[in-house]
């Protein structure tokens, strides 16, 4: 079993949790009390990296996806040398901290993502190691593995009982990811009691099923089969391996061991002094780290360095040897992708559904962006979203960018986000708009994270048509302009979409959703209407007849063309009008106070909106005496016209709508 010296810092990783959480007075003692013989071996025997450089490329990767038990990480991060002070762990979720309840990314160094609901970190670190494969296939050479890396991730019961770990497990091994190693926790315990009342199947033959190398460990304190385990999962190349660790929540606690109550709730003074006892610690001792034990974890830092400095001056033979290979993957990872990309970028004349324009415009650029990865939902020729030139991922062929999902929403959202993180990289992902829902908490965390992943969301409206209100987006649109950080564009012809996709490729602080549609438009004259570069300011003036507008149309996506009918209208009939194409709420917030003045004065009240989704949030826009035409209601099945005759969308009722108001 362990011996003296991995036994200490085994119960100091123990006993830093227990403290954490018992300052904190909440937390989740239990999982990082039963993990850390686990946690300890892959941190300090092997996991690669260097806690002094959290961003060398080569490093290994590990995910906590039951990232209630964070105090686990902070633990490892502090002991092993990454920039988390003892004092932190001591502020643990306590405001200001760097140790929040759960981990987030970008806040505390060596968190590779955030997690918390469970299942994300499962399907983040499938993502992680897609996108290792794609950059190994891409630029390793014989003698020159200069990307060359795992993705480890601990996860528990509750991981396994979402069902975003079997869609993406199940791709998982389709495509044969060897560089996955994950340890399941097997304490069989969650917060409503034994796990058996609720998940029941045999958990080994289901992930055979999928194509995994299974691996088990009888007891969760059996460093040497813990080890074992781990090196034979490095062995197998072809398929990803889960370790079933039997491991026990709560170990050592007299009174908790086993039980739920050890879940989500400090042991309480009395259990502590009894726990620390139990491992032969002083009960006294509050955050105590005994020397033996930092110094057994710090030997971490010298051997990751070492690793670091091996890897640095490999690269530095293969820049010589492949210069034009080194200058491309060093520019990916930098966020350079050059101008070639944007001087491919097409113009269009031509009418078009924005879902195809989008296609176009993907055709054209992806050549010139090595490092975008694409996909969708088992949707791709109604997405547009397939790109001949990419070739297609999969596990003959890793060099491929075009990933079929297949009918996995929400694991693809997931997963996008673990390609995310992983520097350079632009994963984009094609759905129906309708089926945001079905991704939304990985578009959730993707907004939390900051991070870049593209949605291409089309059948954006009540325009899907026959297909009726099930297919039908309505409330979507509202959803996401409610999300911190996350920024949704609806274009209004093919030129606007060219715009957007620009923008989504540039921006760096979040995730942007494209809102394409299914029917074809116009493509507007930009001859005679504002350049459809405007459309970065979210809002702008698409045409007038008077700087001093008695009334304001104000359109979005396809019913821009709707606004435009009635202003060629309104202003035979001598009305002073105003339109404005708004692509984007969120976009055009961040503009000054004065651009947004300029586009809607506040002296202009008479204002209406058009848009074929909900009408939620109008209001700020068009003010207590404007109108707006949109959705209080699900759709209906009918072809396109019929349907938006039918519920107003239509130029001779925003005629009618003016005429009310002027």
């Amino acid at each position: 079993m362990a011996s003296s010296l991995d036994q200490l810092c085994i119960n100091t990783i123990r006993t830093l949790a227990i403290d954490g959480v018992q300052k904190a007075k909440s937390g989740h003692p239990g999982m990082p009390m039963g993990l850390a013989p686990a946690a300890y071996i892959i941190w300090t025997k092997h996991l690669n990296h260097n806690p002094e450089n959290m961003h060398w490329q080569n490093r290994d990767r590990f995910v906590l996806s039951g990232g209630h038990g964070s105090m686990l990480i902070y633990s490892l991060l502090h002991l092993t040398g990454y920039n988390l002070p003892l004092e932190e762990l001591m502020k643990f979720r306590q405001l200001g901290s760097k140790t929040p309840g759960h981990p987030e990314f970008g806040h505390t160094d060596g968190v590779e993502v955030t997690t918390g609901p469970l299942g994300q970190g499962f399907a983040n670190g499938i993502g992680m190691a897609i996108a290792q494969k794609y950059l190994a296939a891409r630029y390793n050479k014989p003698g020159f593995k200069v990307v060359d890396y795992s993705i480890y991730a601990t996860l528990g019961d509750g991981d396994l009982m979402e069902g975003i770990s079997s869609e993406a497990a199940s791709l998982a091994g389709h495509l044969k990811l060897g560089n996955l190693i994950y340890i399941y926790d097997d304490n069989h315990i969650s917060i409503d009691g034994p796990t058996d009342l609720a998940f029941t199947e045999n958990r080994a033959k289901r992930f055979e099923s999928y194509g995994w190398q299974v691996i088990k460990v009888k007891d969760g304190n059996d460093i040497k089969a813990i080890d074992s385990a781990i090196k034979r999962a490095k062995k197998e190349t072809k398929k990803p391996s889960i370790i079933m660790v039997r491991t026990h929540i709560g170990y050592g606690s007299p009174n908790k061991q086993d039980t739920s109550e050890v879940h989500g709730s400090p042991l309480g003074e009395e259990e502590v002094k009894l726990t620390k006892e139990a491992y032969g610690w002083d009960p006294a001792k509050q955050f105590y780290i005994p020397e033996k034990a930092l110094k057994q974890f710090r030997k971490v830092i010298t051997d990751g360095k070492k690793k670091e400095t091996k890897w640095n001056a490999k690269f530095a033979e293969y820049k010589k040897k492949y210069p034009e290979l080194a200058a491309e993957l060093e520019n990916i990872r930098n966020g350079n992708f050059g101008d070639e990309w944007k001087k491919a970028l097409p113009k269009f004349t031509d009418p078009m559904a924005t879902r195809d324009a989008s296609g176009k415009v993907l055709n054209a650029i992806a050549p010139h962006l090595p490092s975008m990865i694409g996909g969708s939902a088992d949707l791709a020729p109604s997405n547009n979203t397939y790109v001949k030139s990419m070739g297609e991922f999969q596990a003959n062929n890793y060099g491929g960018r075009y990933m079929r999902y297949g009918v996995r929403e929400h694991a693809m959202g997931a997963i996008m986000n673990g390609m995310a993180v992983t520097n350079g990289i632009i994963p984009y992902g094609g759905t129906f708009f309708v089926f945001s829902d079905y991704l939304r908490p990985a578009i959730r965390l993707a907004c939390l994270m900051k991070i870049r992943p593209i949605y291409v969301f089309t059948h954006d409206s009540i325009g899907v048509g026959e297909d009726g209100p099930t297919h039908e987006p309505v409330e979507q649109l509202a959803a996401l302009r409610c999300m911190t950080n996350m920024i949704s564009i609806r274009p209004a012809d093919a030129n606007e979409t060219v715009s957007a996709w620009k923008f989504a490729i540039e921006y760096k602080d979040g995730p942007v959703a494209l809102l394409l549609t299914r029917q074809k438009l116009p493509t507007l004259d930009r001859t005679k209407y504002s350049s459809a570069d405007n459309l970065i300011k979210g809002a702008y003036i698409l045409i007038e007849n008077s700087s001093t507008p008695d009334l304001i149309l104000i359109g979005t996506g396809s019913e821009v063309q709707l606004a435009l009918g009635a202003y060629d209208k309104l202003i035979q009939e001598g009305k002073k009008v105003r339109v404005v194409s708004m692509p984007s709420w969120e976009l055009f917030e961040q503009q000054s106070k004065e651009y947004r003045n300029f586009v809607l004065p506040p002296n202009v009240k008479k204002r209406i909106a058009i848009e074929a989704l909900s009408t939620m949030g109008w209001d700020k826009y068009v003010g207590d005496s404007g109108i707006v035409i949109g959705m209080n209601s699900f759709g209906t099945s009918a072809p396109v016209d019929v349907i938006f005759k039918h519920f107003g969308f239509t130029i001779d009722n925003v005629l009618s709508k003016a005429k009310e108001l002027l």
